[in-house]
């Protein structure tokens, strides 16, 4: 067994895990993996404390798993943590499957002993055996090169030290210890998909290769390294092409993402994590190819639009709250400087009625731009300033009585602006 205890403390150097010096919090289930995990860092002198959760969810075996954890710890003489949970009326209240459930309440829960306890990390027990399930359970459901790269070493305090041994070589560890552990009979029952590829799936597999288990091991483990230098690239891609618009509003140019060597890539890395899915990310990517603008993709908090050449993001809750000006009224002396600024609006304040009215354009709004004669309707004139339909739901003008005033932050109508006549000037700004 000095092998196999040499193994794991390798791995656990040279996935550089922890220290000896370092305070573990063990995930301790009382099931095979996790026994051998305790018992493996307490012989490697580790300073161990252990989480147990009853989720009870096997009736009279979760409450067995929980006695045989506490007596196990009792035994060896080390801090036991230990939770209940209501885990279906959980699952019922977020609207998630049971093992979600369980999962999110576990690894809250852990973080919070973790951090009360000054602990380092917190150690899991998944083996060798566990990453190749989740690479063939990803590999069946379909998944990107993420889902192909299986279980981690080390995520965020989460670290696994079994990931390069196998359960077979954990059993034998435990018995040559002659130590007891408790089995949970749902593992044994061909129910979910991930028993049904350890149970059928797997053993098929080894018939024909007998080292299937190590060689998919090895793949995720180069999948890892291709995921990593691929998302370095893909993010730093994205860096340089993605502008920012200001009030969360991105946008990015098509001709880039077509130009890029793998365009689908890279709308699925700048987009999944705003949640659009699979099917979405296809369909963008075939707009694309179409002259169409103006076409809308929605999730959960995001919304992207075709315009023109641009993709354009924003979240559907930005807040459009109606602009508030600030009012000043001035002299109109010889040393007056009309301001060049589009944000400010300067008007001959005997031209105006009031009260000014701050509404969002409408359709069919004209108004004669400033510096021109004849009426321009305002959706061609935001048009001709290659205005998004995002950047025209948001635009608001300024109204004395029927007549527009101010495009605001644009330009203002040429009928209120200052001549030699004009004695008094109003001046508009947007607080």
């Amino acid at each position: 067994m000095k092998s196999y205890k040499h193994q794991i403390q390798r791995f656990i150097k040279e996935q550089q895990l922890f220290t000896p010096a370092d305070k573990i919090l063990v995930a301790l289930s009382g099931g095979a993996d996790s026994v051998a995990l305790l018992r493996v860092l307490i012989e490697g002198g580790y300073t161990c404390e252990c989480a147990h959760c009853n989720f009870h969810l096997r009736g009279k075996e979760s409450d067995r798993d929980e006695v045989f954890v506490r007596s196990l710890c009792q035994s060896l003489e080390i801090p036991l943590h230990v939770i209940h949970f209501d885990t279906k009326a959980y699952a019922t209240e977020k609207h998630i499957s049971i093992e979600m459930a369980a999962r999110e309440l576990r690894y809250e829960w852990f973080e919070k002993v973790r951090t009360e306890i000054g602990a380092t990390v917190i150690a899991v027990a998944h083996h060798r055996d566990d990453n190749v399930e989740t690479f063939l359970l990803n590999l069946i459901r379909g998944t990107g090169i993420n889902g192909l790269k299986g279980i981690r070493p080390k995520n965020g305090c989460i670290v696994r030290p079994l990931l390069a041994t196998s359960r077979a070589a954990i059993l034998d560890y435990l018995a040559h210890l002659n130590q007891e552990y408790v089995t949970d009979s749902t593992n044994l029952q061909d129910e979910y998909l991930r028993n049904k590829i350890r149970l059928n799936l797997l053993p098929l597999m080894q018939s024909v290769n007998p080292s299937i288990a190590e060689s998919i091991d090895e793949i995720a483990g180069r999948l890892a390294e291709v995921a990593a230098i691929y998302h370095r690239d893909r993010t730093s891609v994205l860096k340089q092409k993605v502008e920012k618009m200001g009030n969360h509003v991105q946008r990015i140019s098509i001709q880039d993402i077509t130009d890029d060597v793998a365009p689908l890539s890279l709308i699925h890395e700048w987009l999944s994590s705003k949640g659009f899915n699979a099917t979405q990310i296809k369909d963008i990517y075939h707009c694309l190819k179409q002259e169409q603008s103006g076409k809308r993709f929605l999730s959960l908090e995001w919304e992207l639009l075709r315009d023109r050449e641009y993709l354009v993001l924003q979240p559907k809750d930005s807040i459009d709250e109606t602009p508030e000006l600030s009012i000043e009224l001035i002299e109109i002396t010889s040393d007056f400087h009309l301001p060049k600024d589009k944000h400010i609006a300067c008007l001959d304040v005997d031209k105006v009625v009031h009260p000014l009215i701050i509404r969002k354009w409408q359709k069919g709004d004209k108004f004669i731009p400033f510096g021109m004669k004849g009426k321009k309707m305002i959706s061609d004139y935001l048009t001709d300033r290659k205005f998004s339909l995002f950047e025209k739901e948001r635009q608001y003008v300024v109204c004395s009585e029927d007549k527009i005033v101010w495009l605001i932050n644009e330009r203002i109508d040429e009928r209120f602006k200052i001549t030699n006549e004009s004695k008094k000037a109003l001046l508009l700004r947007v607080k």
